[in-house]
């Protein structure tokens, strides 16, 4: 079958134009670097023309990114490569049949972990958009973090039935999954090594000549499809799993009344041949639309795989272990805010709360799956009235989010740091007590921003994520 692709790719000769499915934080990036190689002609970006998300079109197509945390150089890409008349952004579907190759980035989430039953539906959708304008030779490339098994399972057999051909025989399939993080994406897609795999041989090679021109100190690693999907979803597990095991570390620090970023620093001082001691950093939460769910696809694809998993009898899963350990650090966070207020002899239900940050990552205005979102949830339903301010998030379903942060903390009677903005590490007592107007304001902090002594000092109740150093400390003033 493949020998009949080969020859179909070898009459089309090289990749000139390509397709990006799906304009957020993965489509737009890769579509501008993709549009600034010379080796390639033209870049359709394709974006549905619906009510939430159709005003991006005209915004991509005037050379402006949608996406308003800090991007370095990506605004000035697009711009670029819009103004040259190789990029452009369209809501028409039918124009898949003009390229060489499509790739779609869209999102995975998961409708219920515990069932470990993905929601496949826009992915479907945007493979089924992609089968139904297929034609000989284009390369399809899966982006978006899936089920182990699934480009040469599902993504095939829609593809196959929507266009009436065939994968290997008529037309290219393969996965590359997007490594990429907020504050960083360009740079992510150029260094980072780039994971190909093929459904076969032909798909592969398809692959590796529709990513090489974009990388600059990465590599492309080839391997087949199912490998790549479980690279993807492995590492983010593992990131999820280092993160879960210093969050768990911060805990017990807490528990044992010491400072979990003493034990960091000497943890990570041990360096050498052989030596690998690498640990992350503690914080309020996990969010975003990665590490929040990957573990569970990774689940999925041990579920659906060929052999019987072989693994110590009734013992759950230590990746799951970590989502729960993660899941648990906003309830951490409202545990903390519950005991501060106490110690000023409050009680949560009327409670004022300042809560600063919503997006899941400093600086930016991804508020994918914010670890926020259930300390908001527990907050309100605990009787306490809630003010949320971030900088760089525009917007979110049923969440109003202020831009002033004075107006956010004043008459306040606890400050709660979610998310490490730069803005956050300037705050200073003197400005909070005065918006506040008490003596003493409670104040957690989620992210290790603030120096805690400095606003014992100055009266407030502090308690912080890992620092059983503090969290007990004498209140000033009594």
């Amino acid at each position: 079958m493949s020998q009949k692709l080969e020859t179909i790719l070898k009459e089309k000769g090289p990749i000139k134009k390509i397709g990006v499915i799906g304009m957020g934080y993965v489509g737009i990036p890769a579509a501008s670097l993709f549009a600034d190689s010379d080796k390639f002609d033209h870049v359709l970006g394709f974006q549905r023309d619906s009510p939430s998300s159709g005003y991006k079109i005209e915004m991509l197509n005037r050379g402006e990114s949608p996406l308003k945390g800090e991007e370095p150089g990506l605004e000035e890409l697009l711009k670029k490569v819009t103004d040259a008349g190789k990029f452009e952004c369209t809501p028409d579907f039918s124009r898949i049949s003009e390229l060489d190759a499509v790739t779609l980035a869209i999102q995975t989430p998961f409708a219920d972990p515990k069932a470990l039953e993905p929601d496949f539906g826009a992915l479907k959708e945007g493979i089924r958009n992609v089968g139904r304008y297929l034609k000989p030779g284009i390369l399809v490339v899966l982006e978006s973090t899936i089920t182990p098994g699934t480009t040469d399972g599902m993504a095939r057999e829609i593809l196959e039935e929507e266009s009436g051909l065939k994968a290997g025989e008529d037309f290219a399939l393969a996965h590359a999954p997007e490594r990429v993080m907020v504050g960083r994406l360009l740079r992510n897609i150029q260094e980072h090594d780039r994971i190909v795999g093929g459904i076969d041989k032909v798909s592969t090679d398809r692959a590796v000549e529709l990513y090489s021109p974009v990388l600059t100190k990465g590599r492309v690693i080839p391997m087949s499809a199912t490998a790549a999907e479980v690279t993807k979803t492995a590492e983010n597990t593992f990131r999820d799993l280092q993160i879960a095991a210093a969050n768990q570390l911060a805990l017990y620090c807490e528990a044992m009344g010491i400072n979990v970023y003493d034990v960091r620093a000497g943890i990570d001082s041990l360096k050498g041949e052989g030596i690998t001691r690498a640990i992350l950093w503690p914080g309020a939460g996990v969010g975003g639309h990665c590490l929040t769910k990957d573990t569970y696809h990774l689940e999925r694809g041990v579920k659906l795989g060929t052999e019987a998993l072989d693994y110590p009898q009734d013992a759950e899963s230590i990746y799951v272990l970590a989502r729960r350990v993660n899941d648990f650090m906003p309830v951490h966070m409202y545990n903390l805010t519950v005991a501060a207020l106490k110690r000023i002899n409050m009680d949560i239900k009327g409670a004022k709360i300042a809560m600063l940050g919503w997006a899941f990552i400093n600086d930016s205005d991804d508020a994918r799956n914010p670890p926020s979102e259930p300390y908001r949830d527990m907050i309100l339903e605990a009787g306490a009235e809630l003010k949320v301010h971030d900088p760089h998030v525009l917007s979110y379903p049923d969440v109003e989010l202020l831009k002033d942060s004075n107006e956010t903390i004043k008459g306040a009677d606890a400050v709660v740091i979610f998310t490490g903005h730069k803005e956050y590490f300037s705050l200073k007592p003197e400005d909070i007590k005065k918006l506040t107007g008490k003596e003493n304001t409670v104040i957690i902090d989620g992210r290790n921003v603030i120096d805690p002594d400095t606003f014992i000092n100055a009266g407030f109740v502090y308690k912080g994520i890992g620092r059983g150093d503090k969290n007990s400390h004498p209140i000033a003033g009594q």
